[in-house]
């Protein structure tokens, strides 16, 4: 952390006073309370989207709190088949997402690209117009703010479509100050997804052929029942899949859901939640349950986003290239690291309520903490991701950096993982855990850092 922050205390918390969060400020709670038989509260303090309705006239059965907004997580009931029916359409068919939770704020005027270029760590300026790209946002002390897919519809406009963090108000604190001749506002608009193996055709049906045309991160004007929409290529699934940004939303809702959901169900589709099971399997993390704004890019393997040859200054420039120096030296600055596991256990077919407690197999002593973890069919195992001691890992030669992702499958590293009674193998006892690498399973559209991975692999089988 910064020099000019607070020393933090030499004691765990005492919530599980074995696992170490010395390095956090606002440790993890980690008491296992588990699922409580409660009842959300709808009401006016949490903004309803403007496709809020037709996700319960759609038959929303389950909800969430996403960006102060009510977000949909639960579609298909359980009887049948819930979140694994969900599953299925996703990878074998079509699916409609409701994500107007995704605020977009927007930042426009002349000096739009430099403000962007200040507050990512990555280089704004490469992202031409009617492109995007994925960023993250980082505060003085190397934490991740926010973690959005950037938009630049024009010149001199960009939106950051955001995930799962107030944003608007710390980019307009930002410029008081500085100075950038820009207007940072939350404007009208509100995306769903369209994500799949016949997204395409979908798209196809409710915006025409040149959709086929989009480069992924690519941005494309349409109308949509004489509406005014932003398509791009992107999505949160590892899929296939694309993004209609409904400009107007609160007049325009019905007029571009009920086509796209028409063609949805043509092709042998329907609407679900977000698909947190599959996006596990791609790697995609999710802000507030794999990071948060005490969690560095290099804790989480996100490394990459943390460009070495950036001139412009940012927002967490000095505290990130102290962190990186260090790494470079064979220090590791952190106490715990993100990896991907393999769990045994019962299928793991829900969301999880608590962080679940992982433990070292040598000590029994519990040691961290499970963030996000789903039953994946194809692979016909349960999948995680979990932060673990970063000297353990250390101590057996696994890679502290970014290389962890993709060179994990030949180091025997084994963990035990505190399931709920439900999921164990046996009461009260841990199962087993294999370290693995990431993505668990490949995305349709890999990122950069999977595709060096993938030719890397191709080389060295020639």
């Amino acid at each position: 952390m910064a020099d000019n922050q607070p020393p933090r205390s030499e004691e765990s918390h005492p919530n599980y006073p074995s696992v170490d969060q010395s390095d956090r400020v606002l440790p993890r709670n980690l008491r296992q309370t588990g699922d409580a038989d409660i009842q959300m509260l709808i009401s006016t303090r949490v903004r309803k989207s403007p496709f809020w309705h037709l996700s319960v006239e759609e038959g929303c059965w389950r909800a969430t709190v996403y960006n102060r907004m009510y977000h949909p997580r639960g579609m298909i009931e359980p009887e049948d088949g819930g979140a694994m029916a969900e599953y299925d359409l996703l990878v074998n068919h079509v699916t409609l997402w409701n994500v107007a939770v995704e605020r977009q704020i927007r930042v426009k005027g002349p000096d739009a690209e430099a403000f962007a270029n200040y507050v990512i760590t990555r280089d704004a300026t490469e992202i031409e117009p009617m492109h995007g790209k994925y960023v993250i946002l980082c505060n003085e002390d190397g934490g991740i703010l926010n973690d959005p897919i950037l938009l630049r519809p024009g010149e001199e406009e960009f939106w950051f479509s955001i995930s799962d963090s107030t944003l608007m108000q710390w980019l307009q604190g930002v410029n008081v100050g500085e100075d950038f001749d820009v207007e940072i506002d939350e404007i009208d608009v509100s995306p769903m997804q369209i994500q799949g193996p016949k997204s395409v055709d979908v798209m196809v049906d409710v915006v025409g052929e040149e959709v086929e045309e989009i480069p992924y991160y690519g941005l494309m004007e349409a109308e949509v029942d004489g509406c005014e929409v932003l398509v791009s290529q992107t999505g949160f699934s590892g899929e296939k899949g694309f993004e209609i940004y409904v400009k107007d939303a609160t007049e325009n809702a019905e007029r571009v859901w009920n086509p796209v959901m028409e063609s949805v169900r043509d092709h042998g589709g329907d609407v679900i939640a977000p698909s947190h099971h599959r996006r596990i399997a791609a790697g995609i993390l999710s802000w507030g349950q794999d990071m948060d704004h005490e969690t560095s890019p290099f804790q989480v393997n996100l490394g990459y986003q943390v460009p070495d040859d950036k001139d412009a200054d940012y927002i967490g420039k000095e505290e990130l290239e102290r962190q990186q120096a260090l790494i470079d030296d064979g220090e590791y600055p952190f106490t715990h690291k993100l990896v991907g596991l393999k769990l045994a256990g019962e299928p793991i077919r829900d969301y999880a309520s608590d962080f679940w407690l992982v433990s070292d197999p040598e000590t029994g002593e519990e040691c961290g903490y499970v963030t996000s973890p789903w039953w994946n069919p194809e692979l016909e195992t349960n999948l995680a991701l979990a932060h673990v001691p970063a000297e353990k890992l250390e101590h057996l030669g696994v890679p502290l950096d970014d290389r962890i992702y993709d060179a994990v499958d030949d180091v025997d590293v084994e963990f035990e993982v505190h399931l709920p009674e439900e999921y164990a193998e046996e009461p009260g006892e841990p199962v087993y855990a294999q370290l693995a690498n990431v993505p668990f399973k490949p995305s349709v559209n890999p990122s950069a850092r999977e595709q060096a991975k993938l030719h890397a692999r191709e080389d060295a089988e020639q």
